[in-house]
């Protein structure tokens, strides 16, 4: 493998100059503060919410860094993982030109933000035991492709990815492999975080949304070298990240130990849930998750949905999705929460 970083940003990227905030050109302590046209009386609100947040996130940076033991240069905040994708397919891919490989069944905005930005989508989907397709993906990998997206552990499948195919994907693919793990916390398999000094060509993302139940401030993170990282910076809205969002997850950060404990308390129930539905006639197969839900293939999926629906319980119907015909998608819930599942399901049957 050649990996040249410069030859995958899109010319445009590489003569970009970019935004300069009021925020960005002041650096040290001021008293007063005139430059970015805010209001200087305040806001309506008790807490003032009238200056502009840190457009870098530099604090809570530093805090993430040391949880997840690498440099806060390391670090991307977006507002959600979603917006993370956004920026890589924007700075590495030209419309109308390049293409990136997806790998389904798998998590869907990858496809839609690559056709929102015009660029082309190559699937190569899993075998039928939810791994890759090493012979797959070589196959599909052309001159134009610059990025190729795995989710591990998967979503909707709930399993990780072999360790080993990943790795080989990473020595031998010339662009860039970006690494979804917003599942990683319920899982027994570590980051590729850890592998980011051995891999240039490598993005890892992660989310504020699942384990640490911060869905609500859509604060989503990649993990990758300073030089790819610089490079998102660029083209990344000056203040993307909120005021808000960014004290309230600095203050999660102090909690860690709570976070484990729902994690923990999660991977018991899902562990729970997966032993009741099997006991139920026309459950099929309950597929094994390193997630927070479960995958569960069963006899006539869509009407167990619809009935669950007039019961009030809502989960996710993925029977349309390739490999995952006649199942549906259940997140862990509260053991509450699960007994009125398996209630509905028991006189379902």
């Amino acid at each position: 493998m050649s990996f040249d970083l410069n030859n995958l940003v899109r010319e445009n990227i590489k003569n970009l100059k970019p935004y300069s905030s009021a925020r960005n050109e002041f650096s040290g302590v001021a008293k007063v503060f005139l430059d970015a046209n805010e209001n200087a009386f305040g806001s309506p609100l008790t807490k003032w919410y009238n200056r502009y947040p840190d457009p870098l996130q530099w604090e809570l940076k530093k805090k993430i860094s040391t949880i997840k033991n690498t440099a806060p240069e390391n670090i991307l905040l977006g507002n959600g993982s979603d917006e993370c994708i956004d920026l890589l397919i924007r700075a590495f891919c030209d419309p109308k030109k390049d293409n990136l490989i997806i790998c389904p069944p798998t998590y869907g905005m990858y496809e839609v933000y690559a056709h929102i930005n015009d660029v082309g989508v190559k699937e190569v989907p899993l075998h039928p035991n939810f791994q890759l397709d090493l012979e797959g993906l070589e196959n599909a990998i052309d001159a134009n492709t610059k990025l190729i997206f795995f989710c591990s552990p998967n979503n909707p499948t709930g399993n990780s990815m072999d360790r080993e195919d990943i790795e080989m994907v990473l020595n031998n693919f010339d662009g860039i492999v970006v690494i979804d793990e917003a599942y990683i916390n319920y899982s027994s398999h570590r980051s590729f975080i850890s592998e980011l000094k051995d891999y240039p060509n490598l993005v890892v993302m992660q989310t504020f949304s699942k384990a640490w139940g911060l869905a609500a401030l859509r604060l989503g993170m990649n993990f990758a070298s300073q030089k790819i990282i610089e490079i998102l910076n660029k083209i990344k809205p000056p203040y993307n990240i909120n005021q808000a969002t960014q004290e309230l997850a600095f203050t999660a950060l102090d909690r860690l130990d709570d976070v484990n404990a729902m994690i923990k308390e999660t991977v018991s129930e899902r562990a729970s849930l997966g032993k009741d539905l099997a006991e139920l006639a026309f459950i099929q197969r309950i597929y094994p998750s390193d997630a927070n839900f479960l995958l569960v293939k069963m006899e006539n999926a869509t009407a167990v949905y619809n009935f669950l629906k007039q019961q009030g319980i809502v989960v996710r119907n993925r029977s349309n999705v390739v490999l995952c015909e006649n199942c549906l998608r259940i997140t862990v819930g509260t053991p509450s929460e699960n007994k009125q599942l398996l209630r509905a399901l028991t006189s379902y049957s």
